[in-house]
């Protein structure tokens, strides 16, 4: 069974930073190939999920919402199985729970923002960001 857990959530000031992490594990039985692309997703209070990035298996094609385009980078370790999402100039509006997900495949598809698109998800690090 494929694990994500996530970490480095906090709270922090507007226009800090923070950075994200999420380790997955289990693909040997979660993955014909051993290859899957992952994807940050974050709910706000009484707001629906909403994608943040989506990284593929070989860093070729990193996507982003419009809301964190140019202060949100995600990055990824395959021999550590970890990916990154490093937040800068953060605003309080970035409140919320940050989830990762993973699916079993390689690539980020054309719906990527779509959280039915993937196959396993953590159970979230809050992030709050005060004014």
């Amino acid at each position: 069974q494929v694990q994500v857990a996530e970490s480095g959530g906090g709270l922090v000031q507007a226009g800090g930073s923070l950075r994200l992490s999420c380790t997955t594990s289990g693909w040997a039985a979660g993955s014909i190939t051993g290859r899957y692309a992952t994807a940050w997703f974050r709910q706000a209070p009484n707001q629906e999920r909403e994608a943040s990035s989506c990284i593929n298996w070989s860093t070729s094609n990193r996507l982003y919402a419009n809301s964190v385009k140019g202060r949100f980078t995600v990055s990824r370790d395959n021999n550590k199985n970890t990916m990154y999402l490093q937040m800068n100039s953060l605003k309080p509006e970035d409140t919320a729970m940050y989830y990762c997900a993973a699916r079993a495949v390689a690539y980020c598809s054309d719906t990527w923002s779509e959280s039915q698109g993937y196959d396993f998800w953590g159970q979230g690090t809050q992030v709050t960001v005060t004014s």
